[in-house]
C-alpha cells in the first residue's frame, strides 16, 4: 500500500475502513541468513537497507517487546549534523542527507521538520569553540552560521539575555537541523523492510547466542531456536547484556536519560534551542507541548525511569534560559536507557566471533543517527567491510588506543558526553 494525498482523502471520506496492516506478523522460521537483534530505529533501518541496498531479504528482526518500544519511542526527536570531530562529522553528515530523503524513500510521513538548531554560547571561549566547530561543519559540506547576540535576539527574543551568570554571547545556527516524529520513523522503516520480505518478529526475546568453533550459528529465543549465518546486535541500552550472552564485555555503561513534555501551548518556539551552560535543549512538538531534556542521571541503571534531583536540575536550566515557561505545566516525564561509550562515540564493527556484528554506544546521539547507522551497519554485515562514513567506529580503538574519539575534549569519561 502506497500513500498519497488522494488515498488519504478517499479513506477519510469512507470512514478509514480500507487501511490494511502495514507489516506482517509472521512466525519465526527455523533459519535465516541474517538475524538482527533489536527492533528499534537502528535495527529496523538496518533490515531495510539490507534488503534495499544489498538485496538480502532472508532476514529476521527479533524484538523482545513491540517494534519501536524502546529508545526510538522515548527521545526528544532531534536531528542534526553539527559535529566537529573527524569520524563523527562525516558520519552525521551522511545521516542527515538520508534524513532529508527519508520520506520519499519510505513513502511514509516521518514529519521531518528542518526548523533549525541554535546552540547558544555564554563566554568568549565558548564562542571561539563554536566558530571552530562551524568552520569544521562547513568544510564537511554542511551548513553553519555564527550569530551575534543581536541576531540571536531577533530569532529568539524571549530568552534571558541579561542573566548575570550566563549572558548570551551569540550562537551557532544549523539551519538544516530540526526534528522528526520518532514513532513514524520506526513505523516507516518497519513497513519498508516488511514490504521487501524481511520478517519482523515481535515478542521474541533472545536468551542465548549459539557459537561453534568461534563462529555464530544462531540464537536461542523465547519462541524457539533460530539458526543464522550472521547475527547483528543493535539493542541500545541493553547492548552489554546481549553481548554478554556471547561472552563479551563491552566498553560501555547503561545510564538513564530523562526527557519531559509540557501541556500543549500555542506555537511559541519554532526551532530547537540548546543552552550552552548546562546540558539543556528544548523544542515544541506539533501537538504544542514543549519537549525538553538535560543531563544523564549519572548512575548506571537499566530502569527506564528517572530521579527527582535531575528533574530539578533540568527545570533550573529551563528557567535560567527562558523564564517565560515558568507557568507551563509539565505533562509527563520518561527515561530512556543510554548505552554510553567511554569516549562518547559509537561502535559499528565486527566482533572477535565470526559472523557476529555489533552496533552500540550511541550516547546522546541515537535518534539522529538512525538512518546513517542502519545504512552503515547493513553495509558492514552484507559486505564484511566498513562503510566509509562509519569507518572510525571500530571496537578495537578501546584496546589499541588508536583513533579514540572525544567530541567534547573532556576525556574518556562517559558521564561528560
Amino acid at each position: 500500500m502506497r500513500f498519497s494525498g488522494l488515498k488519504v482523502l478517499a479513506q477519510g471520506l469512507t470512514g478509514n475502513r480500507g487501511w490494511r496492516p502495514h507489516w506482517r506478523d509472521p512466525a519465526p522460521k527455523p533459519e535465516y541468513d541474517i538475524v538482527i537483534i533489536g527492533g528499534g530505529g537502528h535495527g529496523l533501518a538496518t533490515a531495510f537497507y539490507l534488503a534495499k541496498e544489498h538485496g538480502l531479504t532472508n532476514v529476521a528482526v527479533l524484538e523482545k517487546g513491540y517494534l519501536g518500544g524502546g529508545n526510538v519511542g522515548r527521545n526528544t526527536t532531534i536531528v542534526r549534523a553539527n559535529y566537529g570531530l573527524p569520524g563523527n562529522s562525516e558520519f552525521y553528515s551522511h545521516s542527515l542527507k538520508l534524513w532529508e530523503g527519508m520520506e520519499q524513500e519510505l513513502n511514509f510521513n516521518t514529519m521531518m521538520s528542518q526548523r533549525g538548531i541554535l546552540n547558544l554560547c555564554h563566554s568568549d571561549g565558548q564562542r571561539d569553540a563554536f566558530a571552530r566547530r562551524g568552520n569544521a561543519m562547513r568544510n564537511q559540506g554542511d551548513d553553519a552560521e555564527l550569530l551575534t547576540p543581536e541576531q540571536v535576539r531577533d530569532k529568539v527574543p524571549y530568552l534571558d539575555f541579561d542573566n548575570g551568570r550566563f549572558p548570551i554571547y551569540g550562537g551557532l545556527w544549523h539551519a538544516r537541523g530540526g526534528t522528526a516524529r520518532h514513532d513514524a520513523v520506526a513505523w516507516g522503516y518497519a513497513r519498508g523492510a516488511d514490504q521487501r520480505g524481511v520478517d519482523l518478529i515481535q515478542n521474541c526475546e533472545v536468551a542465548g547466542i549459539d557459537i561453534e568453533a568461534g563462529r555464530v550459528t544462531g540464537v536461542q529465543t523465547t519462541r524457539g531456536e533460530i539458526r543464522a549465518k550472521k547475527v547483528g546486535i543493535v539493542v541500545a541500552g541493553r547492548s552489554g547484556q546481549v553481548a554478554g550472552l556471547a561472552g563479551m564485555r563491552l566498553p560501555i555503561e547503561s545510564h538513564v536519560l530523562q526527557a519531559f513534555v509540557s501541556e500543549g501551548l500555542k506555537p511559541c518556539i519554532d526551532n530547537v534551542i540548546s543552552f550552552g551552560m548546562g546540558h539543556f535543549y528544548i523544542s515544541q512538538s506539533d501537538k504544542g507541548g514543549l519537549v525538553f531534556g538535560g543531563d544523564l542521571d549519572f548512575y548506571a541503571s537499566y530502569a527506564a525511569r528517572g530521579n527527582l534531583p535531575m528533574q530539578e536540575h533540568v527545570m533550573e536550566a529551563a528557567m535560567t534560559l527562558m523564564p517565560m515557561i515558568g507557568k507551563a505545566r509539565v505533562l509527563r516525564s520518561w527515561g530512556g536507557i543510554m548505552d554510553m561509550s567511554t569516549d562518547g562515540s559509537p561502535i559499528i564493527d565486527k566482533t572477535g566471533i565470526e559472523g557476529l556484528y555489533l552496533n552500540c554506544g550511541w550516547c546522546y546521539g541515537g535518534f539522529k543517527a538512525v538512518p546513517g547507522s542502519g545504512f552503515s551497519f547493513a553495509h558492514l554485515i552484507a559486505q564484511d567491510r566498513h562503510h566509509d562514513p562509519a569507518a572510525q567506529f571500530r571496537l578495537d580503538r578501546f584496546s589499541t588506543g588508536r583513533g579514540i574519539m572525544d567530541e567534547e575534549g573532556t576525556g574518556a569519561q562517559h558521564n561528560l558526553h
